[in-house]
């Protein structure tokens, strides 16, 4: 496994992330971030699995302005997710959120961003530079691969806010195919030193988006890229954590809660060991410490 890429380490809230901070878990809720009480309930649940940094959806004023109201429900870090309109970063920057989220492809033009990087740093605040391959800005050059349109996408960004003396950027390029995202990852991780959010966007239900999000994200890994993950499922946020985790296990990156090890079952078996697996599998959830449990058939 390479050595981990070292980039300039940023302050989300309380959480660290770059440098040789670990590799932090994220999730992002699924609740409208309007009703208080389930966002925060919620929260709550993902921070009892592991999640360090969590993100909600801004789609409007009151979203924005609710997050004052969350964050005194919860002990980690939020992002306000924003998409369209800055005037929502503005909010939710007074509101008090630990950083922000804005995709390059939809935020606006010069005027916009400037007024947002001028709030963020006054609060120093981060700002994450989340391109998306779905939604790339028109500046980028038509005729280039995807990978390449996503790296131009993010450089056009950071040099923006670089422009405007701004330098607490954390960036991330997702794709939903895994090739054209290690690529892009690839390519930025030598370019810039600014932490890197890795993740495969749009990967699908928890049967098929943990196995495309656990290649992707692995492979970076593997290559020493990555400073912040999230494993987006259409799944309850738990198993996107849960999943997140699991990925870092394996690698020995990160010690969190009990690991499994079961045999595949085979004629020698004594027990029934697809049941006996999934029972104690649901019963590790309830422990924390870095133990390994087998199970065998023989």
């Amino acid at each position: 496994m390479n050595h981990r890429r070292v980039s300039k380490p940023i302050q989300i809230g309380n959480v660290t992330v770059g440098g040789s901070a670990p590799i932090v878990v994220q999730s992002m809720t699924k609740t409208d971030t309007r009703n208080v009480m389930s966002t925060v309930e919620q929260i709550n649940e993902l921070e009892d699995c592991g999640c360090e940094i969590i993100r909600v959806a801004v789609p409007d004023a009151e979203a924005a302005q609710v997050i004052s109201a969350i964050r005194r429900g919860i002990s980690i870090p939020i992002i306000a997710d924003i998409h369209f309109n800055y005037r929502l970063a503005l909010l939710a920057l007074e509101a008090g959120c630990d950083g922000l989220r804005l995709n390059p492809g939809n935020i606006g033009e010069l005027e916009k961003v400037s007024a947002v990087a001028r709030a963020a740093k006054e609060r120093s605040v981060p700002i994450r530079i989340g391109v998306n391959a779905g939604s790339l800005p028109k500046t980028v050059n038509p005729q280039l691969t995807i990978a390449q349109q996503m790296v131009e996408a993010a450089l056009q960004q950071i040099q923006l806010l670089e422009s405007l003396d701004f330098d607490l950027i954390k960036v991330s390029l997702k794709a939903f195919d895994v090739p054209t995202t290690i690529e892009a990852y690839q390519d930025i991780a030598q370019r810039i030193p600014y932490p890197l959010h890795i993740g495969i966007t749009e990967a699908g239900t928890s049967k098929t988006g943990i196995i495309r999000s656990a290649v992707g994200i692995s492979t970076l890994l593997y290559m020493g890229i990555g400073d912040t993950i999230r494993v987006s499922l259409t799944a309850h946020p738990r198993e996107e954590v849960i999943a997140a985790y699991e990925i870092l296990k394996s690698l020995n990156l990160r010690q969190h809660g009990p690991i499994l090890v079961s045999c595949p079952s085979c004629g020698r078996a004594e027990v029934d060991i697809v049941k006996l697996a999934a029972t104690v599998e649901e019963q590790l959830v309830k422990i924390n410490k870095p133990i390994k449990v087998a199970v065998m058939g023989c």
